[in-house]
Formats: structure tokens, sequence, C-alpha cells
């Protein structure tokens, strides 16, 4: 049986271009890492608020807003700043800034000097080395592989992606309850270290871009003429700027949800976000078929319709469903699975989509205007979301967002159906 596998895996490797590229396995084991802390960082930072800190649903508003921000005031210029440097330098960078924002949550808690503030300058910190260095990770991926592996590298992040959802939560939810929430995302902190360590000697293809002599502003004014220039880069950023709105919002609330009133603990929770891995597991599956089908269009149409069937039936799960708090439980889990799936079969396509249209010197535009369009409208969403649960009810803010999800799919269903998939002229 050893023999047996032994040699599919030698196989594997044989026939796998991706695999046997030493630079993206050590790109693969840094997207493995960082992909298990931020599960463990997704559930721990917001339980850091909600039970240490005591945050009322327009606080976790603006929590999720803190991070959204960044996109709005600084994805623009970061596109300028890519297009003009190489990128994995800016890559490491970002990493840097958040292992030691993360690291010092622990500190803060430790010395008694935690607050929600502190919160919201550890979440604006977040969404600013996202814009910057996810942007990054985003093109120095598309140099390293080529456009034509996207689609199989994407599938294979999706699978580790999955094991990493299955297995984080549960991790993190044994953390909080032995160490406390700070203490958790220490680890993610530590894997930003780990990551460095991996990437910084890469040889792979990121050359430093010509000089420019334009202005930089001339410079965010071709990327955001660029994308209006691309009927599908301009459907694609309102149709995904309204769902950020909507997934912020429903983020705002899901803790609360969960805790107060599901009345779940931080390892029943971590237990349901297990779940939610099956979920990515299963879009691992499906994204390759269903490309092959009907299309990256069509595909991310269903990722779509998934995300608002799971935020239309979440709020509607009582908090003791058949007379048991652990049939909720299960229930909200089992809609994360389709939250997950839907999340990741919208994403990966999405993303392939864009890279796909766009010429070299557009790409860190294109990625960085594309972020700001679609994730600027992050903020409204998380602060109308926490205000309506403040005043009305959690579940009142969360069935706001479910109409949203449930109309959003059905304009973009339509909306997709005249667009053209492939790359019109580039202007200058």
């Amino acid at each position: 049986m050893f023999t047996a596998f032994h040699r599919h895996l030698r196989n594997k490797f044989a026939h796998d271009a991706l695999l046997r590229n030493g630079d993206f396995m050590r790109y693969w084991s840094s997207s493995i890492l960082n992909g298990f802390g931020s599960y463990i960082s997704a559930l721990a930072l917001p339980l850091c608020s909600v039970l240490l800190l005591h945050a009322t649903p327009s606080q976790m508003g603006m929590l999720g807003a803190a991070a959204a921000i960044p996109f709005a005031l600084l994805a623009l210029p970061a596109g300028v700043l890519l297009d003009r440097n190489r990128k994995l330098p800016v890559l490491l960078c970002s990493k840097a800034v958040m292992a030691l924002t993360l690291g010092s949550i622990p500190l803060a808690y430790w010395l008694g000097l935690l607050s929600i503030e502190w919160m919201y300058v550890v979440s604006f910190i977040g969404g600013a080395c996202s814009v910057v260095g996810g942007g990054a990770e985003q093109i120095f991926l598309t140099n390293l592989i080529g456009r034509d592996r996207l689609t199989d590298a994407q599938s294979k992040f999706a699978a580790t992606d999955s094991a990493s959802r299955l297995i984080a939560p549960g991790v993190a939810g044994v953390l909080i309850q032995w160490l406390t929430a700070p203490f958790a995302v220490l680890l993610n902190a530590i894997g930003f270290v780990v990551s460095i360590l991996l990437l910084r000697n890469l040889k792979a293809n990121d050359p430093k871009p010509a000089p420019s002599h334009q202005h930089p502003l001339r410079d965010i004014h071709d990327g955001l003429r660029f994308i209006w220039g691309q009927p599908l880069l301009r459907t694609l950023a309102w149709g995904a700027g309204v769902w950020h709105m909507l997934f912020y919002g429903f983020a705002a609330l899901s803790v609360l949800f969960a805790t107060r009133e599901l009345g779940m603990s931080a390892g029943m929770l971590g237990a349901t976000q297990m779940i939610g891995g099956i979920g990515v597991l299963l879009s691992s599956l499906l994204l390759k078929p269903l490309n092959n089908r009907f299309g990256a269009g069509t595909t991310m149409l269903i990722g779509i319709g998934l995300t608002a069937f799971a935020f239309a039936a979440m709020p509607m799960i009582p908090a003791n469903l058949f007379g048991s708090p652990t049939a909720s439980a299960v229930a909200c889990g089992s809609l994360s699975l389709f939250l997950d799936c839907g999340v990741m079969l919208f994403f990966m396509p999405y993303m392939t989509m864009r890279q796909k249209v766009t010429p070299d010197a557009y790409l860190g535009r294109m990625v960085s205007t594309m972020r700001f369009l679609t994730v600027a409208t992050a903020p409204v969403g998380a602060l109308a979301a926490g205000y309506i649960g403040e005043h009305f009810s959690i579940r009142t803010g969360m069935a706001c967002v479910a109409v949203g999800g449930i109309v959003l799919t059905a304009t973009m269903s339509m909306s997709m159906r005249n667009v053209p998939q492939q790359a019109a002229p580039a202007t200058s």
C-alpha cells in the first residue's frame, strides 16, 4: 500500500509543473501558514472585542470599518507603488508589519492596556497591510507561474485552505479556552515570521519595472480609465463592491449573533466554523469542473448565490432549534459551509478573470484600483449593520444584509449575460 501511494505521489509530481517548481512550493507553504493563522485570528480577534472588551454592535461595526477604511485611503496610491517597484520586498515588509501588529495584542493584554481603541488600530493596520501586501501577493503569483496556470494554482490553494479552515477554528477555540483570545493571536504573528523566512530567498521572476517619469496622479487616472474601459472589470467592480458592503455588514454581527443570540461558547463557535471548512474543501473540488463546464462567469455567480443563501438563512436560526442549543449550533455550522463554499467559488474565478484581461503594465494599478472600488464600500456596510443591530436588533441587521444579497445575485446574473470575458484594447 505504501509503495502504491509513493508511486502515486511520484507520478503526481512528475506530471504537475507547479509541484516541480521549488519557488511555487515555498510560496504555497507560506500561503498555508498564513491561511492557518488568519483563521485563528478571524475567531480570536472578534472574541477579544466581544468577550473581553464587551463590545456593542456599533463598536463591532466600527471594528469592521477600521479594517476596510485603508482600502479607500491607500488602494489607489498602492497601485502606483506596486507598478513602480519589485513586489517581493513590498510583500515581505507587509508581513513583518503584520507580525509586529498582531504580537502587540497579547503584550497589551498582559500589560493591562488592551482596549477597543487598540483593536481599532490593529484592524486599521491589518487592512493597510492587506491593501499593499495583498496586492503585491496577487501580482507576484502571476509573475511566478504565469496567467495560464492561475486557475490550477488557485484550486491548490483552495484545497489547502480547506484543510486550514477545517482545523484552525477548532485549534483557535481550544487556545482561546486555555490561554484567552489575545494569546491565540500570537500563533498568527509567529506564522508571519516563518513566512518571511520562506519567501526571502525566492528567485522568481520579479523584475524592477522601468522608471516612470509620469506623475503618480496620472498613473492613478490611467488605472481608473483602464478599468472603466473594460466592460468585464467595470461589472466586476460594482458587483464586488456591493458584495463587500454586505459581507462586512454580516461579519460585523456574526460573532455577536453566535455568542449573544445563540449562546455559543468560544469552543462551540470554533467547532461550527470547522464545519465551514468543509465548504472550502467542497469549493476546491467543484472549482475546476464548474469552470470547465460553465465558465468562470457562471461559477462566480453560483458563488454569489450561495453566499446570499447563507446571509438569508442565518438570522432565521432560533436560539433553541428543536429545543436544543446544539441543534442551533449545527445549523449555524451548516450555513457556514454554504457561505465558505460560496466565497471561494466567487473569488477564485473573479481574481482569475481580472488577471486574464489585464496587461502586465497595468497589473498593479488594476489590482489596487479594483480593491479601492470594491472594498471602499465595506465601511458603509459594517457601520450600517452595527447601527441597525444596536438600535433595532442583531437579527434585523442580518436580515437587511440578506435582502441585499438576494437583490445582488439577481442583478449580477442579468448583468453578466452581456459582458464579454476577454480583454479590450488597453488605453494609455
